[in-house]
């Protein structure tokens, strides 16, 4: 994870700390702000091409997780990378999912240190080269941005420019990553380095792609075999949105059994059914000692499906989120947490 995250550059793998809490104070007010996500109006371009890549195969098998997957990962790369930035994708892609493969690999050097420098597995020499595509890709992307950036500078007709995430992040971009203030407004208290934001990249790219993907798959999963909570899911859409135009942002609001849906979609499939902890210091809990940086494992799969939280826990039921007092997903209520609790949680948990 170090290696894979440059050395903990990220916001998710980041040690707790002042530069720690500037970091995630900066993906969450610039990253993953509502007002941003909804500034991105040409990644709906996306949705508009799945819909109408299903509707031509109306009366056809189609590949759902495919082409739920393809939207999610493109949607992000676009959000990250800007709506004109085409060239590579299917090579970032690929980056992509050999990170992925190297994240879950089992690694006999973890049981055995001592195999750690013998890499019988070939993994070690796998990690430099994803690692060495990655920096080659996302560098001419940040490039690029930079120069572009240089252009709009020496212009300046005062049109408005769409950003995207490496605009945003290069907004604080430093040859050298430091803390200058926490008590210092957000834009002069933090400075990244180009190994910081290729690491908040990687982070929105694997927690926005295929966890994403897979709450959809679910969720379409469960109301395929629950017809009469299709059937209200669909009526709630066309009394809201009518069948002439898409959901748009201000619709979620009024789809309140569309959001019952999704509430109990992940409680059932939380797409990180396991959260990782790390102690920060001794403790102990109900006589159990805890020694420091501890690996603490939260199972939320198992807290979604607790018989003495929840009603017929097995059962998928929406409306159980209409009842008055039911615990919600913002972190507060440990009976039902998808995106994790305190400071640790999702970053994206607002969007």
């Amino acid at each position: 994870i170090s290696y894979l995250t440059y050395d903990r550059a990220d916001m998710a793998f980041a040690h707790y700390g002042p530069f720690w809490r500037q970091m995630r104070k900066v993906c969450v007010m610039k990253v993953f702000s509502r007002k941003r996500a909804e500034s991105w109006a040409s990644v709906r371009d996306e949705v508009d091409k799945m819909v109408r890549s299903v509707s031509c195969n109306v009366g056809k098998p189609i590949n759902v997780g495919e082409h739920i997957f393809a939207l999610t990962r493109n949607i992000t790369y676009r959000a990250a990378f800007g709506s004109a930035c085409e060239k590579g994708q299917d090579e970032f892609i690929r980056i992509l999912q050999e990170f992925s493969k190297l994240f879950g690999a089992f690694n006999v050097a973890d049981l055995i240190p001592y195999f750690g420098w013998i890499d019988p597995q070939g993994i070690n020499k796998r990690l430099v080269k994803a690692r060495n595509d990655l920096d080659g890709f996302i560098d001419d992307i940040i490039d690029e941005h930079m120069k572009k950036k240089e252009n709009q500078n020496a212009v300046d007709d005062g049109d408005v420019v769409d950003t995207d995430m490496v605009d945003d992040l290069l907004a604080f971009y430093s040859e050298e990553a430091k803390l200058v203030s926490e008590a210092a407004d957000l834009q002069n208290s933090i400075k990244l380095t180009r190994d910081n934001i290729k690491a908040i990249i990687m982070d929105v790219m694997f927690g926005g792609t295929e966890t994403v993907a897979s709450a959809i798959e679910w969720a379409l999963t469960e109301l395929l075999r629950s017809p009469e909570d299709l059937k209200r899911v669909q009526q709630e859409l066309a009394e809201v949105v009518g069948l002439d135009r898409r959901v748009e942002e201000a619709d979620i609001e009024k789809l309140t059994y569309l959001k019952c849906t999704l509430k109990e979609t992940l409680r059932m499939h939380p797409p990180i059914p396991l959260l990782l902890h790390e102690t920060a210091e001794d403790t102990s809990i109900d006589g159990f000692f805890i020694p420091k940086k501890s690996r603490v494992m939260i199972n939320a799969f198992a807290i979604g499906r607790d018989p003495t939280s929840w009603a017929d826990p097995d059962t998928f039921r929406p409306s159980r989120f209409l009842e008055p007092g039911v615990p919600d997903f913002k972190g507060s209520n440990f009976e039902f947490i998808p995106f994790g609790s305190g400071r640790r949680s999702c970053p994206g948990m607002q969007l």
